[in-house]
Order: structure tokens, then sequence, then C-alpha cells
């Protein structure tokens, strides 16, 4: 680990500040950063620690209905919150399916957006990684590639983003504030993270210096709380990250879809909004048909980056089953973690 300035601030301007300057990162929890300073994927010169910052750890209900999650809420305290878990039941169930619950613990929400890709490549200071080092290469390409990417991808990088927590954010339509030199703005979480293309080192909108203070829900999306699930497909019970997962969201009346929204994980460098499949579950009955169509229009445009072609199958059948969990309605109590005796009745397969 390379030698760094230490800088705790105590206001958001402040922290602005120091974090503006080159080389420096942004310090909450730290459960990703700390792992990549160890392993000498990145060396910033500057840390500005952001835990004693004040007015970023509560979760309140704006005057217009929003819900507003400061940026160093912990993660369980948001799943665990009973207001907050029963308008966005779909959030509180990808946040406890994430991580262990001594992570869940520590690490912040808007930690978590800003996780960094999970491609062995990238951690592997010996591998080519364009993220990593831009101009590089890509030994993922050509390496063992069967958890990569099969929608956004590009020649330069195939890596995935790692994110529970972001993918039925996507699908409610949140909204990211972040705090800057030149002042606050709005960034659809749809737009914060980029696509790799022939960039693939810059991985968000941010600008330089940009701190995320807090992430909103708007109050339509309480319009889903009925019929919300989250559904992880992992190759182990605890402590992975997804496969593929699916955040499916429903507004059923008098028998039809009035709307409906579904994002994917795992399977690009952002949290995938599947806006062709939504278009087609409106007006629709929430049958397995329906589903059926609205998973291909999904994935019509995935295709494998190496060995991960089975990726695309499975993604359309983790669609259709979160499609199907949310049109069921949204459990009275989140269901067990995996790996509990309870997680699933007897005969049924439950991964998440």
């Amino acid at each position: 680990m390379n030698r760094f300035d230490y800088h705790r601030p105590t206001s958001v301007a402040e922290a602005v500040g120091a974090g503006s300057a080159d080389g420096a990162a942004y310090l909450g929890a730290g459960t990703n950063l700390l792992d990549l300073m160890k392993g000498g994927v990145t060396q910033p010169v500057r840390l500005v620690d952001l835990t004693r910052l004040p007015g970023l750890d509560g979760i309140e209900t704006l005057a217009n209905g929003d819900v507003r999650i400061g940026a160093l809420v912990r993660n369980s305290t948001l799943a665990f919150d009973p207001g907050f878990a029963a308008r966005f039941p779909a959030v509180a169930e990808a946040l406890l399916s994430g991580a262990s619950p001594q992570l869940r613990n520590a690490a912040t929400v808007g930690g978590n957006l800003l996780q960094r890709t999970r491609c062995a490549y990238f951690y592997d200071t010996a591998s080519a990684c364009n993220r990593r080092v831009p101009g590089s290469g890509c030994d993922a390409r050509d390496g063992e590639n069967r958890l990569h990417a099969v929608l956004g991808w590009s020649e330069q990088c195939i890596a995935t983003h790692p994110s529970d927590f972001c993918v039925p954010l996507v699908a409610l339509d949140a909204i990211v504030e972040v705090e800057g030199v030149d002042g606050r703005r709005d960034v659809p979480l749809a737009a914060l993270h980029r696509l790799p293309g022939d960039t693939p080192h810059v991985e968000t909108a941010l600008m330089p210096g940009e701190l995320i203070v807090a992430i909103r829900l708007p109050a339509a999306a309480g319009a889903f709380a009925a019929h919300q699930r989250y559904i992880k497909v992992r190759e182990r019970t605890s402590y992975a990250f997804a496969v593929v997962s699916a955040a499916a969201a429903l507004d059923i009346a008098d028998g039809r879809i009035r709307a409906g929204r579904l994002a994917l994980g795992g399977v690009a460098a952002r949290p995938w909004r599947a806006a062709a499949a939504e278009a087609l579950l409106t007006g629709e009955a929430p049958t397995r048909a329906t589903f059926e169509r609205a998973a291909e229009a999904a994935l019509a445009d995935a295709r494998a980056s190496g060995d991960n072609g089975y990726k695309i199958a499975l993604a359309r059948r983790i669609a259709v089953r979160a499609l199907i969990r949310a049109a069921a309605g949204t459990p009275d109590r989140l269901p067990p973690l995996p790996a509990s005796p309870f997680a699933a009745a007897a005969g049924e397969i439950d991964h998440g």
C-alpha cells in the first residue's frame, strides 16, 4: 500500500474541497476501497474520510412524497427500516442478499453505488485490464470469462457491475444527489454508471471531486409496493456476487398490468434497465406468457462475450421468475436469507 495523506472533513463543502485534489479518494466504510488499496489496484495519494460528516445518515420522506436516503446510511439500517421495506421491498431484499451481515452493518449506501468491478483480471495487477490501466488490453476476452457481460460490453472491457442494491433502484427510477465544486446536482441512477465503449476506465458520470450525498426514490415508485421482488442467482448461498439477478415491479389493477418495471444485474457494466420489456408489459394480463415475451425482449440484444452464452438463457428465466413472484404479491415479511433452513419450502429451489 502506498503512502497517502488523510483528511477528516466536518462538512460536505470541506469534503468536496479535499476530494477535488488530484489522486484523492473518498472513504466511507472502506469495504471495497481498502481491499483495492491493499492489492495495489488503486493508489490514492489522499483519503478523505466521510464518516464524520453530519446530515448524511438519515432516512426521510420529503414533502412531495419522495424518500431520501443519506449516503452514509448503513445497508443493514436501510434494509431493516420498517417503513422503507414496506414501500420498497425489492430494495430491502437486494440489500439483504449482498455480502455478509458484518459487511452490511458497515457498508454505506453511497459506497454501494460506487463499487468497482469484480472481474478477476481487474484485481490481478499482473493482468492486462483497460479499466485499471487504460490501453493495456483486456485479458478477460481470451481468459476465464464465464461470469462476464452479455449486454453493453465492448472489446475493451467485458466486466459486470457487482451491486445488488442498484438493480431495484434503477428499476424504480432512483435519483442520486451529488455535490461538487459547482454545487449540487441530480443524476438519474440509470445514467450514473457508464458502459465501457472505448474508455472503460471512465466508470461513472461523476465529475472529479463530486461526492454522492443522498439517493432519492420518487413517490411514484410506491405504486409498485404490493407487487415487487428481487431474485439473485449465485454460485454459493452466501457472500457471493450475482451470476444473474433481476428486480421486477408491477402495478396491477383489474387483472391488467398498468405499469411494469424490470432491471437485470450481473449482465453488464451497469444495472440493466429493460425498457423494451417494460413496454410489452403495459396493459397485458400478468401471465407467464406475457412475462416470457417480456424476458425475450429484455435479452434481445444480448450476446456472449466469451464462455458465457448460458447467461443469456439464465437471465431470461430469472426475469420470468422475478415477474411471476412480483405478480403473486409482495410477502408480508421478507423471506429468510439464503442458507437459512427456512429459506425455501420443501421441494422448492430458491436462489435468492
